[in-house]
């Protein structure tokens, strides 16, 4: 005599499995919300092609239901199989049946863990209630996320007592025992630091935690950060000790590291409608010296705009975050109404403050010769001054999130190297949000202000004016200012810009755009121009790469409508 569940296999076996066209479909009913979604995930590993109304694919099916069930505390589901009058679609009701509930959850965490705030947090918000519906997935979390975080805090001889998960379907009850034992956190010990060309207090100077405080892996990676930013190293490797584990309560960690090249070369070539094809030539030391001096210079070049600068950085204390820099730029312009060639040699002093704002203070000397418009002349100016900036973002090339904020503030005195009293005050924010995957929007406003006692004494690189690709779209790059008697652009002792831009993700990486831009660059009362627009943008592997269509509302008759083209970040 067969017994039953062999003798239901043995027929299974038999029947001839009826294989469908590619076009069945299979539709379950009766589950919602989080037990549908997890249905859903077990039953996407079944290949479309491989649906059909068979005994054998029905027993497939209850089979992987029923595991997609059990896992979220359901444990008596039953089916009921019917297939559509053409043979084409088989359909599944399910009903769960009751719920299986935590009777006894039973979690102690010992050792030194036990007063440790954050243990008892991730146990709270765990899932896990007396009462409450089974979850292996809340069960497996917790364990997992226990493990993960005695690793994270320097629990590093932890390990579960009791793990263990009890289940009674016929009482629809389960329960939990979870007994942990962390032992003792460790301490971070005595840092040691090979490989480095660059002097052991330099290096130090970046290490976020000090010897005797508790471990925390996040400064482990911190540490191993900030040594990369300083470009001092082609490899950097910070690690604890655990060959040291049980020789005390400190756990020295190691620092590996190699040297960078001692020179790195860089080429680009870009464009934009603004000023054409450009390209570049960036020649860089990063280091000079086992003091950490560094070294750099670029070469720009552009049909309306060349431009050369050398900089020559020296860390402080702090050397990442607290730095002097002395910089010498050349730049020639040959644009429109104006024709410059200025040079500016500046001394500066960096800090970036606990809260994300880099605060510069510095003084810079600012040789022009320059023809704008009708006037013919050079002039010299010398300005301290303080700028902030500060950017944030998060999401990748095309940032869901981010803001930045910049303002910089400097002076020139007629009576100390200066051609005329100038306060010149510049600044700007810009702020990105999201609503879901497929909706951002992108707001911008800036300005500038010259406050000048002879404006006429001023250079054109401390004037303003308006238009172009990043600032007044559907007008030329720098076409907007008051113009002097000939009819030539002369520049502004004031600016104000703003846009506002929405994008909607048509598919993968591609975006569709709308914006209008608003602003003037003016002397006395503005006299604001509009632009409006549809563009297009691309997440690309280099960065965004941004194409508009715009239209200068109040540009020239014949003159209204331009194509933008640009690529690099939108903060």
């Amino acid at each position: 005599m067969i017994k039953k569940p062999l003798a239901i296999a043995v027929a299974l076996l038999c029947i001839p499995s009826v294989v469908m066209a590619s076009g069945t479909k299979l539709s379950v009913k009766g589950l919602a919300g989080k037990v549908e979604e997890n249905v859903n995930v077990y039953l996407s590993s079944i290949p479309e092609k491989e649906y059909d109304t068979s005994l054998r694919f029905q027993a497939r099916l209850e089979r992987n239901i029923t595991e997609a069930l059990n896992a979220l505390g359901y444990y008596h589901p039953q089916f009921d199989f019917q297939t559509s009058d053409k043979g084409d679609e088989l359909i599944v009701t399910v009903t769960p049946g009751a719920a299986m509930l935590i009777h006894i959850l039973d979690i102690k965490i010992d050792g030194e863990a036990s007063q440790d705030p954050d243990f008892a947090n991730l146990v709270k918000n765990s899932g896990l209630k007396v009462g409450e519906r089974l979850n292996h997935g809340f069960y497996d979390q917790l364990k997992s996320g226990i493990r993960n975080l005695a690793l994270q805090k320097g629990y590093f001889e932890g390990d579960f007592v009791v793990s263990r998960l009890e289940v009674s379907p016929t009482r629809n009850q389960a329960n939990i025992h979870l007994h942990y034992d962390s032992g003792i956190r460790y301490h971070f010990g005595e840092t040691t630091i090979t490989g480095s060309q660059i002097r052991e207090d330099r290096v130090r100077s970046l290490q976020p935690y000090e010897t005797g405080e508790p471990y925390l892996v996040s400064e482990i990676g911190k540490y191993n950060q900030n040594l990369s930013n300083t470009d001092w190293f082609s490899s950097v490797f910070v690690e604890p000790d655990l060959s040291m584990l049980g020789e005390g309560r400190e756990l020295p960690v190691k620092v590996s590291l190699a040297p960078q090249a001692r020179n790195k070369l860089e080429t680009g070539i870009g464009y934009s409608t603004d000023v054409g094809v450009r390209g570049s030539l960036k020649w860089k030391k990063p280091w000079l010296s086992s003091r950490g001096h560094s070294f750099d210079s670029s070469f720009s070049l552009s049909k309306p705009e060349q431009t050369i600068t050398a900089g020559y950085r020296i860390p402080m204390a702090d050397a990442l975050n607290d730095y002097y820099r002395i910089q010498y730029g050349m730049k020639n312009v040959d644009n429109r109404d104006t024709k410059s060639l200025e040079s500016n040699l500046a001394l500066e002093r960096h800090w970036t403050l606990d809260n994300g704002w880099h605060r510069t203070v510095f003084i810079r000397y600012l040789l022009e010769n320059y023809e704008q418009g009708i006037q013919d002349d050079n002039a010299q100016f010398l300005m301290p001054g303080i700028s902030f900036n500060r950017t944030r973002s998060r999401g990748g090339a095309m940032p869901t999130w981010g803001d930045k904020q910049s303002l910089t503030v400097e002076y020139g005195n007629a009576k100390a190297l200066s051609e005329t009293d100038v306060l010149r005050l510049i600044g700007g924010m810009s702020w990105i949000r999201s609503a879901g995957e497929n909706h951002r929007g992108i707001f911008r406003i800036g300005g500038g202000a010259n406050i000048v006692d002879d404006f006429d004494k001023l250079s054109p690189s401390l004037r303003f004016f308006a238009g172009g690709d990043n600032n007044l779209r559907g007008y030329g790059y720098e076409s907007i200012s008051p113009k002097d008697s000939s009819g030539a652009l002369s520049g502004a002792k004031f600016v104000a810009v703003t846009s506002l831009e929405y994008n909607y993700r048509v598919v993968g990486n591609w975006w569709g755009a709308m914006f209008y831009d608003y602003g003037d660059a003016f002397n006395d009362t503005p006299d604001f121009k509009r632009g409006v627009g549809v563009g297009v943008r691309w997440a690309s592997p280099v960065g965004p790469v941004r194409l508009d269509f715009a239209w200068g509302l109040d540009a020239t008759p014949g003159d209204e409508f331009r194509i933008h083209f640009t690529l690099g970040p939108e903060l």
